[in-house]
């Protein structure tokens, strides 16, 4: 097998924005930190989630680039949010940047809201493992 395999158990109904279950291709296994949404000289150049959330992913993708991958070779995502409301609120907008960023790519994710994050105004931290094929 040379690309990753969405599984997708009988019966179920197709996930929105998600997977439930990735099948990764053979490929050396990269496990990345927590990536909030500041830049690569550590500024968060906004206060708002949706901005966050793109620097956040960027950073992701960067690690992946880095390492010789792709966004396809993302397999988990978990998100941690400290703004249930503004989460809520801005799906359509996270949605769009979703799209722009990662293309039609939905690994397995995980959304865990949470009271704080370490990185003061921060307002999301993603960590993502990838399989580089």
């Amino acid at each position: 097998m040379k690309t990753h395999k969405t599984i997708l158990p009988d019966g179920w109904p197709q996930p929105k924005g998600y997977s439930n279950g990735i099948l990764a291709a053979e490929g050396r296994l990269l496990f990345m930190a927590g990536q909030v949404g500041w830049t690569p000289n550590e500024i968060f150049e906004s206060e708002l989630l949706a901005p966050q959330f793109e620097q956040a992913l960027k950073n992701i993708l960067s690690i992946v680039e880095k390492a010789g991958g792709k966004p396809s070779d993302i397999c988990k995502m978990t998100c941690f949010c400290k703004d249930r409301a503004q989460y809520l609120n801005s799906r359509k907008e996270l949605g769009a940047i979703w799209k722009n960023i990662m293309g039609k790519h939905y690994p397995c994710m995980s959304m865990i809201f949470v009271v704080d994050l370490l990185d003061h105004p921060g307002l999301i931290e993603i960590e993502a493992m990838a399989v580089i094929v």
